[in-house]
């Protein structure tokens, strides 16, 4: 009789185990390098303070992420493709040019992410680079989605190292959760610009992109809609939680100890160790290293997915070489030049992975407007477009970002605000 309940909990597991994918793999990756870093920025610099953003952010997160999942199971197109059809081949290539530019610069962010996590942890980034970079190049030629699937979901449980971060940094949990339930926003320029790089690094443009595509490629139906739209809401909740307890991290330890200033998430668990512990410190490298490598395989893969997409080309894993040459050869094309980036000596890094983020923060915006359109088309989505109430949710989410993007722009171009997000 004693073991019904364990039954009970191994089926919730089992059923919990089955509902994850695009959703779990593709909100989580966005905790990147420079996701980590702008997290980290935040609690080393303002403590507690700004934990409240996290709440808006996540339900902005979830309405949309829940867009394009939608959009995906429905029509059976990936994002790229819709826009193509439905506003031409002109402005559907100018959009994935200024795609690929923008994820170059971040890919070679997660690049640098790995080499200074893996120098922590001992190891050179004349090794960590082109090993990753062999890696990732393996795991999505030579495999199949679904196997790629189940490593990315494995790599999620990475981040779990966070919350076991926070805990060996013994935060006070009452200013935490006041920090959560008050808002308070500073009054000067940086910590504007702080809040938002939360919300650009968060909500990036190849998230969609690549979110829709995968929902395509695992082929679900509109009878699936519960199971990914479930997928999508864990998803979004889990990579805020992941960014709470960096926050609350950095916050217990360098905030509290007058470390205000640093230059990489690296730098963050290099601080840890004197603070929190030798453990918090490999931990946080290590979720680091993990997480910079997982966003180096998905951001050129999802690259790859809208360009070919968008240019009406054969995409996706599950199709051989010579069935989707060009979309092999443009994966194996951005992990070289990402990767390259990184070894070469005097190329202008930082000046790269700035503009990058400038142009998310101009793109975002087009592409929400995008997804607002396209999801009111009752030819494309049937009964599965957005009611009264929820498209005053969508526009009202798509107008607060399209501000916060166009902030993020600005801000960016000023040396004293920039954060690193």
């Amino acid at each position: 009789m004693q073991r019904l309940p364990l039954r009970g909990l191994g089926a919730r597991l089992a059923l919990m185990a089955a509902v994850l994918g695009p959703g779990m793999i593709t909100s989580n990756v966005d905790n990147d390098a420079g996701g980590i870093y702008t997290y980290s920025v935040c609690g080393a610099r303002y403590g507690y303070r700004l934990l409240w953003v996290l709440l808006p952010v996540t339900v902005a997160l979830v309405v949309v992420q829940e867009m394009c999942a939608r959009m995906g199971t429905v029509t059976g197109k990936g994002l790229a493709d819709l826009i193509r059809e439905e506003f031409g081949l002109r402005i559907t290539f100018l959009l994935m040019m200024l795609l690929l530019l923008t994820n170059l610069g971040n890919a070679a962010a997660d690049f640098a992410g790995l080499a200074s996590a893996l120098e922590v942890l001992g190891l050179t980034r004349w090794v960590s680079v082109p090993l990753g970079a062999v890696a990732i190049w393996w795991l999505i030629v030579f495999g199949t989605y679904r196997s790629a699937e189940r490593i990315f979901l494995i790599a999620c449980l990475v981040y779990f190292a966070y919350p076991i971060s926070a805990i060996l940094a013994k935060p006070d949990w009452a200013l935490a959760v006041k920090g959560t339930l008050t808002p308070s926003l500073p009054v000067d320029l940086s910590g504007f610009a702080m809040v938002v790089g939360i919300v650009g690094t968060t909500i990036a443009p190849w998230m969609q992109f690549y979110l829709q595509s995968s929902v395509v490629e695992t082929e679900a139906r509109i009878s699936d809609y519960r199971r990914v739209r479930l997928d999508v809401i864990l998803g979004s909740v889990v990579a805020v939680l992941v960014a709470f307890f960096i926050v609350v991290a950095c916050a217990a330890t360098l905030h509290k100890s007058g470390v205000t200033e640093i230059v990489s998430g690296a730098d963050a668990a290099e601080a840890l160790a004197p603070l929190a512990g030798a453990a918090a410190k490999y931990l946080f490298a290590f979720g680091l290293a993990v997480a910079s490598l997982f966003a180096a395989c998905i951001l050129p893969l999802s690259t790859a997915y809208s360009v070919c997409e968008g240019l009406g080309l054969e995409a996706g894993v599950n199709r051989r070489f010579k069935e989707a040459p060009e979309f092999y050869w443009l994966y194996t094309a951005i992990i070289v030049l990402s990767a390259g980036m990184i070894l070469m000596p005097g190329v202008p890094l930082l000046k790269i992975i700035l503009t990058s983020q400038i142009l998310n923060g101009l793109l975002l915006p087009v592409i929400l407007v995008f997804m607002a359109l396209l999801i009111r088309r009752r030819e494309l989505m049937g009964e599965y477009v957005n009611g009264p109430v929820y498209n005053v949710v969508t526009w009202g989410t798509t107008i607060v970002l399209v501000g916060l993007a166009l902030a993020m722009v600005v801000t960016s171009f000023l040396p004293e605000a920039v954060v690193g997000s």
